[in-house]
């Protein structure tokens, strides 16, 4: 897979893609991520990607013309599957949206700025608009990390372990259990004797049956029309 961003502050994303999981997915081949800076596309002699809107109104726009020119060269040099724009008023990105666009081979993703960009950029190039949320950063930027993360770690031979990924919250639509590790005993707290018993199929019944409370508990939305 390989993900081209396209973004107004490429020094947000170095350090997120310079280690971790995604380094790894890197080193191993597996994944690429590019980051191109939309001020190399400016022919403006201050490098200018945005102005006024028209009609008024507090904040900039980010200019069609620079985004343009970028896409259209990526475009020349290899087809994509998605042209992502990282917008609040996007579709919300959930589990299985990661999963979908882990299948993919390419994907650009530009992050939005200021007020957003001209419309005629969404009308002409976007392909899929994501929201990691209801709320407004000050760029696209840290939601383009949090979808390049998400996906990439879904791609096999990333994590160490291939089954991490299928027992991650919501990928069945349940949170995770609680989860343990040594010693068994701390101050007086114990670890689940389920979980010392050796009892595959006992665990993994106990553990269905904690994805299932917690998720009550903590998310019931997610439970409705499911019959637990």
């Amino acid at each position: 897979m390989r993900i081209d961003i396209i973004t107004v502050v490429p020094g947000l994303l170095e350090g997120p893609f310079s280690h971790s999981i995604l380094k790894r997915a890197e080193d191993k081949g597996l994944a690429e991520v590019k980051l191109h800076n939309l001020r190399d596309y400016s022919t403006d002699k201050h490098k200018q990607i945005d102005d006024y809107a028209f009609g008024g109104g507090a904040g900039m726009v980010m200019m069609i013309g620079p985004i343009a020119r970028c896409i259209d060269a990526l475009k020349s040099e290899r087809d994509y599957d998605e042209v992502i724009y990282m917008t609040p008023d996007g579709e919300t990105f959930d589990q299985g949206m990661a999963n979908s666009l882990s299948l993919k081979g390419n994907l650009i993703i530009l992050c939005g700025h200021y007020k957003g960009v001209d419309e005629r950029v969404r009308q002409k190039y976007i392909t899929k608009e994501i929201s990691i949320g209801d709320f407004v950063l000050s760029g696209g930027e840290l939601a383009a990390a949090v979808v390049t993360d998400a996906v990439i770690r879904l791609i096999p031979g990333v994590l160490n372990d291939e089954t991490s990924a299928l027992t991650d919250s919501f990928q069945d639509g349940l949170l995770a259990p609680p989860v343990f590790t040594r010693p068994a005993v701390y101050e007086g707290m114990k670890v689940p004797d389920i979980l010392l018993s050796g009892h595959n199929g006992k665990i993994d019944e106990w553990r269905f049956e904690e994805s299932v409370r917690r998720t009550r508990e903590r998310r019931p939305d997610l439970l409705k029309g499911r019959d637990f």
